[in-house]
């Protein structure tokens, strides 16, 4: 190796070293599990590799940098790990496999390539962080669910029929789903019509209204409506 040959050695795995530096240091002030020392060691070890390619002949560094993207595939697996419902460490795996990409470039002389991958890493987990709170909260509000509403009308037993067919009629003329209609017999005469009505999203102002119609009748004593849980 010449001179040269090592001067430019040296200033890829520098260059490759003071990069995963820089993306590790946010890693590790964050406190994740891949952090300064991780991503330093990705990104110089993807440089070594790389750089091999330029000191044998028969060694095309496409080839090494795929191999890399591969080890790089397992060594991200091992930070992924699933907590109930939720999955961790999908952002460090990701930081993992870009760091190794920065050290690809730098490993292959591409300087200026490789600082524009460490910046747009930075800016990713640094300046977007605080909008995905923002999404979280916009999408929660946007996402319509569904809703399903009991409602609770307590009649005379001969206006019992009647009941049923106003709230099948008002169903039918909001497009809501009725998703189960039953009576009960109480004392002293008196019966309880329940229904539960489906709808997208919250329509308490809709619920209401369907309940007034009915309150106006002579024989209606109690009218009342509830949101059922999702399970039951």
């Amino acid at each position: 190796m010449t001179p040269l040959e090592m001067h430019e050695l040296l200033i890829r795995v520098a260059f490759a070293l003071v990069l995963g530096v820089v993306i590790g240091a946010e890693r590790q002030w964050r406190q994740r599990l891949a952090g300064l020392r991780t991503n330093t060691l990705v990104s110089v070890g993807a440089a070594l590799f790389v750089t091999l390619s330029s000191m044998v002949e028969d060694v095309s560094a496409t080839r090494v940098a795929a191999q890399v993207v591969s080890g790089i595939g397992f060594l991200g697996a091992g930070v992924i790990f699933k907590e109930g419902a939720s999955v961790r460490g999908l952002d460090t795996a990701a930081t993992l496999w870009c760091s190794a990409a920065v050290g690809v470039l730098a490993g292959a002389g591409f300087y200026w390539a490789a600082t524009l991958g460490a910046g747009a890493i930075l800016l990713t987990n640094m300046l977007l962080r605080p909008l995905v709170p923002v999404l979280n909260r916009k999408a929660a509000n946007d996402i319509e669910s569904e809703v399903t509403y009991r409602l609770r009308v307590t009649c005379g037993e001969e206006d019992e029929a009647r009941v049923r067919e106003s709230l099948l009629k008002a169903a039918g003329q909001n497009e809501i789903l009725i998703r189960a209609i039953f009576s009960e017999d109480l004392s002293q005469d008196r019966a309880e019509v329940v229904a539960d009505f489906l709808t997208t999203g919250r329509r308490d102002a809709l619920i209401e209204d369907v309940l007034r119609q009915l309150s106006i009748a002579p024989r209606v004593s109690a009218i009342s409506w509830e949101i059922r849980p999702e399970d039951e």
